[in-house]
């Protein structure tokens, strides 16, 4: 029997970041509870390193993820077993048995599907449709024949779906491409409409670096975690918790991850370049340079803090808060973050995490100096 909670996804990420939640508003954890119920976690691909924690996850007993880092000026460091998970399925191979979950006991679901996820394929049609085929190739091919049934089968019963990919207004997108693709397919017009006006489809930012896989199943991840949910009628969460976030303002909270967060890493990524840095170099060890975190620190103070100021008194105490955490992140001990591995990409990294800054900048506080964002904007590196 299905959960009231649908995730699309085995990832790492998902597991120390949803089904944690879930599970500690299943265990009563202060601040956490009214969870739907269990979830039921279904691998989208055929990829083998999914199918071994499909397998690991359906033997049941649940899996550790292990909390390492800084929070609130301390060292922590434990370890919880995450239980919210109650079934794992595989999509091509348990399709009949997803297509019927969907038609009744589903309330909610999660996605997490990587870049590619919202990618469609070629191969699939409204052939799809019929009820003895087999599981779509794209998972948004997936998702639509899947609503479909549940359209046929329960068309008023309350469903929302909370997608966790990384792409701006990922519940717009995500509702977009599957009505898309029912056009393609020459669906009826009250099915498209029933997708876009009936079902919620949530914009999300998630926050959570989840540093470790723990084989077959568990994770490793930072004390730190944001879930923030855009705030709209009939919405569904799974569960309440502390780190989930309901807003009528996603767009700031995805300014303060872009402007502080990523921007940070950038501007590391920008001297570890110009500088020729060691290889290796963390950003553990960035933080503990005097120089480096100097021209960190400096960056954010004179070039970044004050953008927020023209947003707010309200906006720059979020953002200072805020600060005091992405401090804490760079420097846990237990992270070896690469920034060789930030800079890959970098010219464009630049453009779509520092760029933004500075044309806020330009708008609304033209007086501002920002020599070091515009700076790294105009190198060629």
């Amino acid at each position: 029997m299905a959960q009231a909670i649908l995730q699309f996804g085995t990832s790492r990420f998902l597991q120390a970041h949803v089904d944690l939640f879930v599970h500690e508003a299943l265990a009563g954890v202060a601040g956490a509870g009214d969870a739907l119920g269990g979830i039921t976690v279904v691998q989208t691909t055929d990829r083998a390193d999914g199918a071994a924690r499909i397998a690991a996850l359906a033997a049941g007993g649940g899996y550790p993820v292990r909390i390492r880092g800084l929070a609130g000026g301390e060292r922590i460091d434990r370890s919880v077993m995450c239980t919210a998970v109650r079934e794992a399925w595989q999509a091509s191979s348990q399709w009949p048995a997803l297509r019927a979950a969907v038609e009744g006991e589903v309330q909610v679901i999660v996605s997490n599907t990587a870049d590619k996820g919202y990618l469609l394929d070629e191969r699939d049609g409204p052939s799809s449709l019929a009820a003895d085929s087999g599981a779509p190739h794209s998972f948004p091919a997936k998702l639509l024949v899947l609503l479909h049934g549940r359209w046929q089968s329960a068309p008023q019963a309350p469903l929302t779906l909370l997608p966790c990919e990384l792409i701006e207004r990922n519940g717009e997108v995500l509702r977009d491409v599957v009505a898309g693709l029912a056009r393609d397919w020459q669906m009826p017009q009250e099915f498209i409409d029933w997708l876009s006006q009936h079902c919620v489809w949530a914009n999300s930012l998630v926050d959570r670096i989840v540093s470790e896989a723990i084989e077959p199943v568990g994770a490793v991840a930072e004390p730190y975690a944001a879930w923030v949910v855009e705030r709209q009628a009939r919405l569904v969460l799974p569960c309440t918790h502390p780190a989930i976030l309901l807003t009528d303002n996603l767009a700031f909270h995805e300014r303060l991850k872009l402007f502080l967060l990523n921007a940070g890493h950038t501007w590391l990524a920008e001297r570890w370049l110009s500088q020729g840095l060691p290889a290796g170099l963390t950003v553990r060890e960035a933080m503990a340079d005097d120089a480096l975190r100097g021209g960190l620190e400096a960056l954010w103070a004179h070039e970044i803090l004050p953008v927020f100021d023209t947003l707010g008194a309200a906006a720059r105490q979020q953002a200072e808060d805020y600060l005091v955490d992405v401090r804490e992140r760079f420097a846990n001990p237990f992270l070896d973050h690469r920034i060789a591995d930030i800079a890959q990409n970098h010219a464009q990294k630049k453009q779509r995490r520092l760029g933004p800054i500075v044309a806020l900048a330009a708008e609304r506080a033209p007086q501002l100096s920002q020599p070091g964002l515009k700076a790294a904007l105009a190198s060629p590196l």
